[in-house]
């Protein structure tokens, strides 16, 4: 195995004093790049072996500023595209889904209407009373048969049908008023 020549030890001093020093630095951008610890060090990684293939990087090592501030941009842009790519490369919405988020909402009169509708609904409701108000919940909104509802409430199928009738009646009645 060859030795590394005289003229490559300051430089290769230099890359690694770099590496120790800045270590923390870079893994602060990356991380604020929104990358895991993890992937801010495969950032760093990638950013060091760019660094190294530049032209002018053996000339930067007698400028420690400067190296510094390219090694930062280097990894900010490293982790901004790990972010992208990642980004890229997760599910999206198919162009359905989207056309039906966009589809036109009724006006703001309208779904006004609808909630004070519903509010006086809500309020006949409340005064059925408590069998009555089961009744319709379970036949009405959770869609359950009348013989299920009869076993749960312990009734008949048929009082449960009468119920249902007349709470029916009296919602109508307490809507229209």
């Amino acid at each position: 195995m060859s030795q590394p020549s005289a003229e490559n030890l300051p430089f290769l001093g230099w890359v690694s004093e770099l590496t120790r020093t800045q270590v923390h630095a870079l893994t602060r951008i990356a991380r604020h790049e929104g990358l895991s610890s993890e992937d801010a060090l495969d950032a760093i990684q990638e950013a060091f072996h760019t660094y190294l293939q530049l032209p002018h990087a053996r000339s930067l090592s007698d400028d420690r500023e400067d190296s510094r501030a390219l090694l930062s941009v280097l990894v900010r842009n490293t982790a901004r595209n790990m972010r992208r790519r990642h980004h890229r490369a997760m599910p999206h919405e198919d162009v359905d889904t989207v056309q039906e988020l966009s589809a036109p909402q009724p006006p703001a009169d309208e779904l006004l209407v609808l909630a004070e509708d519903h509010v006086k609904l809500r309020g006949c409701v409340n005064k059925l009373n408590e069998v009555q108000r089961h009744v319709v919940t379970m036949r009405m909104l959770e869609e359950v048969t009348g013989a299920e509802v009869a076993r749960e409430l312990s009734l008949t199928p048929g009082h449960v049908a009468v119920l249902l009738h007349r709470a029916k009646a009296e919602l109508q009645r307490c809507v229209m008023s």
